[in-house]
């Protein structure tokens, strides 16, 4: 039987010991040689007596993280990639919340770790990698205390609070994704992944476990690239790339370059994104060039492994419309509830709830914040019954299919009025000459704020046009043109960052 995400892999090097596993623009290994550098580093961290327990891992993407990633769950325990151009402050923290057993790092970063783990242990990735032996009899032992119940990795997400919350995933949800993802999207061994996302961001969860689950193929795409998109199209074609999960902003790239009028991904065969809401003007330019390519809209918290709920586009859509989240996974039940506790069953905006084998376990060593968002199934008390309090609204739509709204902690009181920043932006994001708009709100002035992408200033047309599409206590009162977005180190556009340019500038 196989209980754990290493019985699958373990699985696939038989069936495609030759295959390429992982790459980069300047490695490749095939499965066989990513399962034995895994196993001789899982080795020198398992003979560290050390099990069950986090193990925090600094390096950079490359191919050979996902073999460190490998090799911690070959040792018995789980892995934590970090971000190591997150501020040292922000990693300190983490370590702290995390208190990991060892790190696991690459001679690069080493002066980092030095700074921001002085005091734990630490394994050198390539020291270990040097090591041409793995203990066969140590690994196997250590498989057969493990269970699908066992954590497998952490991911660390900031939430609404700021404060690193470490979303812990098992093995089995990981599996129990993987038995939706695969074959929903046909995922097969012919499968090549182009990676846009960072290895400690919840989307890499979908592009590469899939690859290890099925003999597919995982080519991470440098983030540098989409600064050049004409390279990022020839990398693509070089690799022969025929599926693509990334973010909308990295589609909004290739649309704002207008790539595609000089080069085309020759190879692609389905276009995935999740992380954001997809613009559909991004949307209508990729469909204008690429007609033949599935295109679908993932939506799912790090909380749920990856994706709960999932669209593939079918039909049309206008600029100033927004792209629904469609219907719930297999295996995944979608709650709406109102706010005294009722399920909603038309069409209100309520609260998004839910209950999966691939919700996690609650966060690391916060019991506070587990406690606050993997509650009881408001619909009954009769037994234990775990769902995850997503924080997001949502509603149905006239298809009966799901509408993210926007997140409950985003939503804004405003003259008396709770508005949907989301509502707002739509409405902005069909404008002449836009590319994209965030909007925002300052507390302390009880106003709001409409920042813009665009390449020229357009404040005394977006004012005329708000107050022609909405409603007063809707129309911003500040608006700031970006040439572009402040992003942070997951591609993801940083609000936060945004807000306190625009306060701080006025």
């Amino acid at each position: 039987m196989k209980k754990t995400i290493l019985d699958y892999f373990d699985d696939t090097v038989l069936k495609y010991p030759l295959r390429i596993a992982v790459a980069d623009p300047t490695e490749k290994l095939t499965y066989e040689q990513l399962q034995s550098l895994a196993r001789r580093v899982g080795t020198s961290i398992a003979k560290q007596k050390i099990e069950k327990r986090p193990v925090a891992v600094f390096m950079r993407r490359s191919a050979f993280l996902p073999a460190a990633m490998l090799s911690i769950l070959y040792s018995g325990n789980f892995y934590v990639v970090l971000d190591a151009e997150s501020p040292s402050a922000r990693l300190q923290r983490i370590l702290k919340t995390l208190c990991p057993a060892a790190v696991l790092y690459e001679q690069e970063l080493e002066e980092m770790v030095e700074e921001v783990a002085p005091s734990i242990t630490r394994i050198k990735w390539e020291t270990e990698i040097a090591q041409q032996m793995y203990d066969e009899t140590l690994l196997r032992e250590i498989r057969t205390r493990m269970t699908s119940e066992d954590p497998a990795y952490a991911l660390f997400t900031s939430g609404s609070t700021g404060d690193p919350k470490g979303a812990l995933i098992t093995h089995l949800n990981v599996i129990s994704y993987m038995r939706w993802f695969v074959p929903c999207f046909e995922i097969n061994p012919d499968t090549v992944f182009g990676s846009q996302t960072p290895l400690h961001f919840s989307m890499s969860v979908s592009d590469f476990y899939a690859t290890i689950f099925t003999g597919a193929s995982y080519h991470i795409i440098p983030k540098e690239y989409f600064a050049f998109p004409a390279k990022l199209m020839g990398y693509m074609n070089e690799r022969k790339v025929n599926v693509i999960y990334w973010v909308p902003s990295a589609y909004g790239i290739v649309a704002k370059f207008d790539v595609f009028k000089y080069m085309l991904p020759e190879t692609l065969e389905k276009a995935l994104f999740a992380g954001e809401v997809m613009p559909v003007k991004y949307l209508n330019y990729w469909r204008a060039y690429l007609k033949d390519v599935l295109y679908a809209n993932l939506f799912g918290p790090t909380e749920t492994t990856d994706i709960c709920s999932y669209y593939v586009v079918d039909r049309a859509f206008d600029e100033q419309e927004t792209l629904p989240i469609g219907k719930p996974c297999d295996n995944c039940e979608l709650i709406v509830i109102d706010e005294e506790g009722k399920a909603i069953t038309d069409d209100s905006i309520g609260e998004l709830y839910v209950k999966s084998p691939f919700v996690g376990k609650g966060y690391y060593r916060n019991k506070e914040n587990t406690a606050k968002a993997f509650v009881q199934n408001p619909l009954h008390q009769d037994y234990l019954d775990t769902v995850y309090k997503t924080g997001d609204l949502v509603r149905k739509n006239e298809y009966g299919e799901f509408q993210y709204i926007g997140r409950k902690d985003f939503q804004i009181k405003h003259q008396g009025y709770r508005i949907e920043p989301g509502e707002i932006e739509n409405v902005f994001n069909s404008a002449d000459n836009v590319e994209l708009t965030v909007c925002l709100y300052d507390e302390e002035k009880d106003e709001l704020l409409l920042a813009y992408e665009s390449d020229k200033e357009l404040d005394d047309q977006l004012r005329a046009y708000g107050e022609k599409a909405l409603p007063y206590y809707m129309q911003p009162s500040v608006y700031r043109m970006f040439q572009s977005f402040p992003k942070n180190a997951n591609g993801k556009i940083d609000r936060k960052m945004m807000k306190k340019m625009i306060v701080e500038n006025r």
